[in-house]
């Protein structure tokens, strides 16, 4: 499969986060996965020093126990009220109906995470941030989020579903465990499923508006 037809807006409008569109019968291929990397690498990095590593995970038994703790993090956070995707009052009608369409989607993942193709771990190797101070912090997000992100840009435009998510940090140690990463010296970002997707007419979501949270000058 070549790349989808996509202009730069198009793409940066419909990556969406893909759940219950992923296709978990069909296999991706190393060779996509290796494109998706290598372009995620031409990401701006801070001191021109990257840091960001990529852990794919395709072993079933390694995505299963994965999806297992993963699956444990999900229960916890339904708990959260307010927190909950499911449990956040847009206070809109139509907004609430797509917010609950979001929370099945975000359930979907929940349970099944395990069972798709290919788990891809984002992490840093540049040290912790357990207790660093906000700009330790930054800094380390801003080399991994930017690779990410590519990595997500770079999936989309080959026909391929990823979802961001952080709740797997939970229990960070506990997979790390299951992939061998180094827990006393990297940090794990994010997890993201990796799967092509049922259908690729994505379409742009309804936000709020840009002008409403763009401050000019001053806050």
């Amino acid at each position: 499969m070549g790349l989808l037809d996509l202009d730069p807006d198009q793409l940066l409008s419909t990556t969406r986060a893909v759940r219950r569109r992923l296709d978990l019968s069909r296999d991706v291929p190393d060779e996509l996965i290796r494109e998706c990397v290598a372009l995620a690498f031409q990401s701006p990095s801070g001191s021109n020093n990257p840091s960001m590593h990529f852990v794919i995970v395709r072993d079933p038994d390694k995505r299963r126990a994965i999806g297992a703790f993963y699956g444990q993090c999900f229960a916890r956070y339904k708990t959260f009220d307010g927190v909950y995707i499911g449990s956040i009052d847009k206070h809109d009608a139509d907004a609430n109906t797509v917010q609950q369409r979001s929370a099945r989607s975000a359930d979907f993942l929940g349970d099944h995470l395990g069972e798709v193709p290919v788990i891809v771990i984002a992490c840093s190797a540049g040290g912790r941030l357990d207790g660093a101070p906000a700009i330790v912090g930054a800094s380390v997000g801003g080399n991994v989020l930017p690779a990410m992100w590519s990595f997500m840009l770079a999936a989309r435009a080959r026909g391929l579903g990823t979802c961001w998510t952080t709740l797997h940090l939970m229990q960070e140690k506990e997979v790390a465990e299951v992939v061998g990463i180094p827990f006393d010296s990297v940090q794990q970002l994010c997890l993201s499923p990796l799967a092509y997707t049922v259908g690729t007419d994505f379409k742009p979501a309804k936000r709020v508006s840009a002008a409403d949270r763009t401050h000019w000058e001053r806050w």
